[in-house]
């Protein structure tokens, strides 16, 4: 049986899609998506969401944003140019912002200005937030908490531990889970992903990145391949993938606000 599925974090923006959407998206629509969420990472990769939204509408939804490693590069007047486009049709949610402690492409003060910068543009329009969190989930935490009100987001990618997903899930977010919960070593992870409430889970594929088990190294990812992260979910929570898969995609189409 098809699953139900819904692709909530994919870069189908970059050069790695550029000449090859129509079929990416052909092959997403027969393994039984219903929708695939675009994300930004700066003013270019907003604009092309945008567009590609725009090409396959109800089915592509544009999320504009400057990612934290974008920051340091952003031009004068990028973020304006970036808020402007959030009115723009098929823009369903702001991001992604968050903070990265990983790489060092952008002191983490600068990041925290954008972060909020992000947070602030949510509340003012409405739309929720995607969270990019790598090595960063306490200052991410801190940040959030230190808010007096705070918009719908979710933890994109999720790799925290049980403690800070429960305190993200405190907080409303949602929480997303993308090929790494499906790799052999992850079983703490795995963990995290069978103790979130039904209503608060989400997935993803990070495409092109993070190619689930048993595809795992193997790129570009894509949104079809989303079902084994799905399906790896359904097997450490005890539930059947048919269910799993129409749950997710319902929060999917809540969290961005769809009909």
């Amino acid at each position: 049986m098809t699953l139900t599925l819904f692709d909530t974090h994919a870069h189908l923006n970059i050069d790695d899609f550029a000449e090859h959407v129509d079929q990416v998206v052909d092959r997403a629509k027969q393994a039984g998506l219903v929708g695939i969420a675009v994300i930004g990472i700066d003013r270019p990769t907003s604009v092309r969401a945008v567009e590609l939204a725009a090409t396959y509408p109800d089915y592509l939804y544009a999320v504009v944003g400057i990612q934290p490693n974008s920051v340091a590069s952003a031009a004068e007047g990028d973020w304006e140019f970036v808020a402007d486009l959030a009115g723009s049709p098929g823009v369903r949610a702001i991001g992604e912002t968050g903070l990265d402690c990983y790489w060092d492409d952008t002191p983490i003060e600068d990041q925290k200005v954008y972060f909020d910068r992000h947070m602030d543009l949510c509340l003012q329009t409405g739309l929720p937030m995607v969270i990019h969190m790598r090595e960063s989930c306490e200052l991410i935490l801190q940040q959030m908490q230190s808010r007096s009100k705070l918009p719908a987001g979710v933890m994109h990618s999720f790799t925290g531990t049980i403690d800070q997903a429960r305190q993200c899930l405190d907080l409303g977010m949602m929480i997303s889970f993308a090929g790494m919960v499906t790799f052999k070593k992850s079983h703490d992870l795995r963990e995290v992903a069978a103790m979130v409430p039904e209503d608060q889970l989400l997935v993803e594929t990070d495409s092109p990145y993070l190619s689930p088990e048993p595809l795992r190294g193997k790129r570009p990812n894509e949104p079809a391949r989303v079902e084994h992260t799905l399906r790896c979910l359904a097997e450490v929570r005890g539930v059947a993938p048919e269910h799993l898969a129409d749950a997710t995609t319902a929060n999917a189409k809540r969290f961005f606000q769809l009909r």
